[in-house]
């Protein structure tokens, strides 16, 4: 099998402290391009992720899904595309050493799209708070009822095919870029599966499960998303 081209799209904001850790510990013999997107970031986020082997896009535009924006953005632009990309935190949250696992399913199956379930997987006590359990809960039962497609999770460590990735046109700028993703999976008719993935506290503050506001807004784009795209 000849080997794959795999391009991973980090969204960054203020991780100077987990951002060095995360590029780390990213199988390389696995990856082509390591895009870390800096989200208008105030520390030194791009000088720890540029020092750690990260290639540094700047985004001075907030939001989550903004920041994933430009990393397809540098992507589609490229004269080799990747076969897969894959999305990744920058708050050590996730165990980039499990990447092999999240794109089997792609290279073995023929799956279109992996989810790494921290439902499914090993997750440290207190590496989510209530409300977010809460929300991926509501979020993938609305999916299942709405959309007949099964997922446990909404996890930000996720492979799909960049000709997929294409094809399903993402647009949303913060809080609904994951569960976006997974809904439009599901409207065309992608090949889905999940794999356990490991998860742990993160280093430093969420900026939405962190805060009150953080949650509600998140909460609310969300279930708006599911809902728009019906």
């Amino acid at each position: 099998m000849t080997k794959p081209i795999v391009d991973i799209i980090i969204p960054a904001y203020n991780e100077e402290d987990s951002i060095g850790k995360v590029l780390q510990d990213i199988p390389k013999d696995w990856v082509r391009d390591i895009l870390v997107c800096n989200n208008a970031s105030t520390d030194n986020t791009a000088e720890v992720a540029q020092k750690n082997g990260g290639r540094v896009l700047l985004q001075p535009q907030k939001g989550y899904g903004s920041a994933c924006l430009k990393g397809i953005e540098y992507i589609k632009n490229q004269e080799k595309k990747p076969d897969i990309v894959v999305f990744l935190d920058g708050d050590y949250s996730d165990h980039p050493e499990e990447l092999p696992k999240v794109v089997r399913p792609i290279l073995e199956d023929g799956m279109d799209m992996v989810i790494g379930s921290r439902a499914l997987g090993n997750m440290q006590a207190g590496a989510m708070m209530p409300q977010q359990v809460f929300g991926n809960w509501l979020a993938t039962t609305l999916i299942r009822l709405i959309y007949k497609y099964e997922f446990t999770d909404l996890g930000p460590f996720r492979a799909i095919r960049y000709d997929k990735l294409m094809e399903i046109e993402m647009q949303d700028p913060d809080f609904g870029w994951t569960v976006e993703m997974q809904v439009k999976a599901a409207k065309f008719g992608l090949k889905c599966t999940e794999v356990p993935v490991t998860y742990r506290k993160r280093i430093g503050v969420s900026k939405v499960s962190g805060t009150i506001r953080g949650t509600i807004l998140a909460g609310h784009k969300i279930l708006w998303t599911i809902f728009k795209l019906i």
